[in-house]
């Protein structure tokens, strides 16, 4: 392993839609923390809504100027007193939430609902994250990666996988299922491999994005098994395209990874009677006549966001057992060097996943 240098280059976010390079001296880790090389390190839509484009949110859990990047998959390289389980040379995904580790939630493995106002620290909102060089993390926060799953993999994994992981996860997809994906971006598609894996013998998707539905129709899960079965336009006429091919009822199962109101409606609209119809897109609203669409459809809705640690763990395990890549559904891979390209990539949405990579 090489020697670790002195300095390294970061990338931060000032809220104008640019990214601006500054130089940091490499950290050392402290207690119970592990000192990364970064290898892998994906944009996150709510890095483009809330810092990109411009600082949204106050208090604790807003941006505070560090190194961004929360989405970021790297190698052990240094150790600090305490590590019981990490070592040199270990290759981990970060679950990209720091909590509290007392809190009820934190005690789960959830620490993206950490209750905590002084200790719950995101990395790359709160404390430095992935778009540099080298990143510190603590021990408990670093989730193993095994192989053949490569560094993109990881850096897809705990933020946009592992939400659509959890949401399928606890609406059981199984066999018997159709799989309705409303929002066809990196989480949709994500939804769409994760059900594929987890058994799902029908996909359905829908987005307004003729880049991404593109994408959505040209990528297969295996040689000769597309990725998604139909792909419709969330349009008026989504809903009657969605019962044409599920024989008038809907799909067992739905999931919304768009935010959109419209695209949660049809999401529900979408689910056949005695269906599970979960929510994960972050923000917006939805406003629904629930008798029909819900009580009468005897409908169970979900809604679930991120996952955890554990979950996490399970998920990567998932992966390297079925042999799936999260890579594949990638959009460019660029270096640091090339960052604005990067994020400008990910404002317009046209494409899949963009992650930063490293040597």
């Amino acid at each position: 392993m090489s020697a670790i240098p002195s300095k390294m280059t970061g990338v931060v976010l000032p809220g104008n839609s640019t990214v601006e390079f500054r130089e940091y001296d490499v950290p050392t880790p402290g207690h119970g923390q592990v000192l990364l090389k970064t290898k892998a390190s994906s944009i996150c839509g709510s890095d483009i809504r809330a810092i990109y484009r411009e600082h949204l949110g106050k208090g604790p859990e807003a941006y505070q100027g560090v190194i961004a990047g929360h989405e970021p998959c790297g190698q052990v390289v240094q150790v600090g007193p305490g590590c019981r389980e990490r070592q040199v040379g270990d290759r981990v995904v970060l679950y990209h939430i720091s909590g509290c580790g007392v809190c009820e939630d934190c005690m789960h493995g959830y620490q993206i609902s950490c209750t905590s106002t002084d200790y719950r620290k995101a990395y790359g909102w709160q404390r430095d994250g992935g778009h540099a060089e080298y990143m510190l993390a603590d021990e408990a926060d670093c989730i193993f990666l095994p192989e053949p799953l490569t560094y993109v993999d990881g850096a897809f994994m705990a933020c946009g996988f592992g939400t659509a992981w959890e949401c399928l996860d606890r609406m059981k997809v199984n066999g018997k299922d159709r799989l309705l994906i409303t929002g066809l971006g990196p989480v949709g598609l994500a939804a769409a491999q994760l059900g594929r894996a987890l058994g799902a013998y029908e996909i359905i998707g829908v987005d307004l994005s003729e880049g991404r539905m593109d994408l959505a129709k040209e990528l297969e899960f295996s040689p000769g098994v597309p990725l998604v079965d139909h792909v419709f336009r969330s349009d008026d006429a989504a809903l009657d395209a969605i019962k044409d091919v599920t024989g008038g009822k809907g799909a067992e199962v739905s999931i919304d990874c768009s935010g959109a109101a419209p695209a949660r409606l049809l999401a529900l609209q979408g689910t056949r009677q005695w269906g599970r119809c979960g929510f994960v897109g972050e923000g917006g609203t939805v406003q629904f006549d629930v008798s029909p669409y819900l009580i009468h459809e005897q409908i169970t809705l979900f809604g679930s966001w991120v996952t955890s640690r554990k979950h996490l763990a399970d998920l990567a395990n998932l992966l390297a057992a079925r042999g799936v890549h999260p890579e594949s559904t990638a959009g460019r891979k660029l270096p640091l060097s090339e960052a604005s390209l990067a994020y400008d990539l990910s404002d317009k949405g046209q494409e899949g996943k963009v992650c930063i990579v490293f040597d």
